[in-house]
């Protein structure tokens, strides 16, 4: 496993983080019992994850619980990431439903108090606005109680989770240029580059890492799903449009070529091509099993894309991966 540096943070990460939404929800077509979400998170750990990135919404609480259960002896070898902002408290999620956002001062010490006792610290790593919209962007007042609990230790740094779809340009920009952000974790693979791409150059000016989540495009690049597959009512995935998936199956094809040149299968091309980006400071990547936690740890090498190589797969993206036939 290699190691990065979180932004202004000085905070070492794993470039594999676990995403530990999988043991809190059933939300992506299996539900994961608390024995094998133990299993998982201790072989992450032995696999050299550091990096655990969770929120208090993931299982009313579920999530934040097992991670402290398992790394209750082992605080200072791990780091603790999670977010907040949605009142689980006193409205009810029905399905894939929103909760009502509070991202406010008063729920701020609210929900941070919630989640030192549910991962039983006295600190949290990485603290993040959870799908904020732009008023809370905005907020003055919000971003200094934010920077006066780092100042306190409370927590060690802060930032912004976009979502829920692919993310908010203009709000992802507001942050990072208009806020002390350490981090700002956005949707990012190579069939869907924005806006993740017009982060990157604002993030190295003001040394914000950008976390990577859904970077198999739910399973497109690591041929989990395609046109055959049916979804589950439960599996958040179905949001995934048939037309999209069709399209995403003919664009895997045409970038076969180069992950066969480098000796890589597409599920190694997606993710070295993340990595290859040095404003990438972690991956979370959708793991299930501990199979899977194999496979995406072992991806973390330093055998990347060089400058090239990067230019042109974001070439094939702006071309939408058309490739010209071949003159007969």
């Amino acid at each position: 496993m290699k190691y990065r540096t979180l932004g202004k943070s000085g905070i070492k990460v794993s470039e594999i983080g676990f995403g530990a939404w999988t043991i809190g929800l059933d939300w992506w077509g299996k539900k994961i019992d608390d024995d094998e979400a133990i299993r998982m998170l201790k072989r992450a750990y032995d696999l050299g994850i550091n990096f655990f990135e969770t929120a208090d919404i993931y299982g009313k609480g579920k999530s934040e619980k097992l991670i402290a259960q398992v790394f209750k002896d082992l605080r200072k070898d791990v780091v603790y990431s999670t977010k907040w902002g949605y009142d689980m408290y006193s409205a009810k999620q029905v399905g894939h439903s929103e909760l009502p956002q509070k991202h406010n001062q008063e729920f701020l010490q609210f929900a941070i108090g919630q989640s030192l006792d549910r991962l039983q610290t006295d600190y949290i790593d990485v603290y993040s606005l959870h799908n904020p919209k732009m008023d809370a962007i905005e907020n003055d007042k919000l971003f200094a109680s934010i920077d006066y609990m780092v100042k306190k230790g409370t927590i060690k740094s802060h930032g912004v989770a976009l979502g829920p779809a692919i993310g908010w340009k203009d709000e992802g920009l507001e942050a990072i240029e208009k806020r002390n952000i350490t981090c700002l974790q956005t949707v990012y693979n190579i069939l869907e580059q924005d806006p993740a791409r017009d982060f990157m150059q604002a993030a190295e000016r003001r040394n914000v890492g950008i976390m990577v989540r859904v970077p198999d495009a739910s399973g497109l690049l690591t041929g989990k799903i395609n046109t055959d597959t049916k979804f589950d009512k439960n599996d958040h995935r179905s949001f995934r449009k048939q037309e999209f998936i069709i399209e995403a199956m003919q664009k895997i094809e045409n970038m076969r070529p180069l992950a066969s040149s480098k000796g890589w299968n597409i599920t190694e091309l997606s993710i070295k091509f993340i990595l290859s980006q040095k404003q990438i400071s972690v991956i979370l990547p959708t793991m299930v099993s501990i199979e899977e936690i194999e496979v995406f740890t072992s991806l973390s090498d330093g055998k990347y894309l060089n400058s090239t190589e990067i230019a042109r797969m974001e070439e094939m993206y702006e071309k939408n991966f058309y490739v010209e036939p071949v003159a007969k």
